[in-house]
């Protein structure tokens, strides 16, 4: 069996973002943590099911930064392509 990219400590800092508005109340600090973390989770679960990767992991910070600034759902978001709303 192959090791995860996400770690234990990266998987209970996603446990505690369990919403988008839950990003809103982190502070700056740890928004890359928390993009590193997605992006973890995201090899992990390609890795698994397959699927498209690099149109999701070019815009894991953009979408954590994006949740952090703006009231979504109420705020909305248009992605370019489907796959880029993955780390959402």
């Amino acid at each position: 069996m192959r090791p995860l990219a996400i770690s234990p400590e990266q998987s209970a800092l996603l446990d505690r973002v369990p919403n988008p508005a839950a990003l809103r109340t982190l502070p700056e600090s740890e928004l890359q943590a928390v993009a590193d973390a997605v992006r973890a989770e995201m090899i992990d679960a390609v890795s698994v099911t397959g699927g498209h990767l690099g149109s999701g992991l070019g815009v894991v910070e953009l979408t954590v930064a994006l949740h952090h600034v703006f009231d979504t759902p109420d705020d909305r978001i248009v992605w370019d392509v489907g796959h880029q709303c993955y780390p959402h």
